[in-house]
């Protein structure tokens, strides 16, 4: 595993662990929206196994196991214990037995090839370095006739309040601005099919979906980046630093009327031949 890899993912771990105090709050409702209409594009049968890969606290890997039944299987796998914890919370008071939260690292899941009718991953492929080779990983994964479900953002997400908030970080702290986020190398079809197309899967289909998040007012943006992958660069804050950023952006929020933000998704599904 290269350096960059490893540094990704520990940023990413301790972005959402950080995060998980927020990730289930009503202004993020869309973690759940996006991941049951991934699940919907799947087709899901009783009794399929099922692996989601980045599993969060179970916005598609429980929907996956509610439709698949006792006789199905669920495998979410994620680097953030705080996350994992929250799944299985949500699993044991909606009462489903079928699904299991595991700690695990999705360049070194160690599945049988052909292991699972459909392998899920919403919001997660973007934090590996070279995608390209984890798609084409989890395709191996996913058993003749199967799918491979990949949801990643779309352009624009979280504006306008997210250029603002950028804005506010680098007047705080230069070195800690950056107009790139991991997401940006596929918030277009063009990419997410090729992405696809290069981790070697097939029968393509790749859809774009523009969303809205209601804000009930600009305490909902806040909660927003606190429960997302903003949360890193606040956590590197100091707490008066955070507080003017956060004052500044709020009051800009407010004066700009702002009543929404983008959640702009895309999904792509890929079926592999039977035999």
């Amino acid at each position: 595993m290269g350096e960059q890899s490893k540094e990704a993912k520990v940023k990413a771990a301790s972005t959402y662990n950080s995060a998980a105090d927020h990730f289930d709050d009503y202004p993020l409702a869309f973690w759940d929206v996006y991941g049951r209409k991934t699940v919907e594009r799947l087709s899901l049968s009783p009794g399929s196994e099922v692996l989601d890969v980045a599993c969060g606290t179970g916005a598609s890997a429980l929907p996956s196991a509610e439709i698949v039944g006792p006789a199905g299987k669920v495998i979410g796998v994620d680097l953030a214990e705080g996350l994992l914890r929250m799944g299985r919370e949500k699993a044991e008071k909606m009462n489903i037995r079928n699904i299991e939260f595991r700690s695990g690292d999705m360049e070194s899941l160690g599945f049988l090839d052909g292991s699972f009718d459909a392998v899920v991953c919403v919001f997660g492929i973007f934090f590996i370095p070279d995608m390209e080779s984890e798609v084409a990983e989890l395709w191996q994964m996913v058993k003749p006739g199967g799918k491979l479900a990949i949801t990643t953002w779309g352009s624009r997400l979280f504006e306008p309040a997210h250029e603002d908030w950028k804005q506010r970080v680098k007047a705080e702290r230069p070195e800690l601005y950056s107009a790139y986020n991991p997401w940006d190398r596929i918030t277009d079809t063009e990419s997410v099919m090729k992405l696809m197309q290069d981790g070697g899967t097939h029968n393509i289909e790749v859809e774009p979906e523009e969303g809205l998040q209601p804000l009930r007012d600009p305490e909902d943006w806040w909660s927003i980046a606190l429960g997302s992958g903003l949360r890193w660069t606040i956590d590197q804050l100091s707490p008066e630093e955070a507080q003017r950023v956060k004052g500044a952006n709020l009051n800009w929020v407010r004066e700009n009327g702002i009543v929404a933000v983008e959640t702009n998704v895309i999904y792509a599904v890929a079926t592999k031949n039977e035999g």
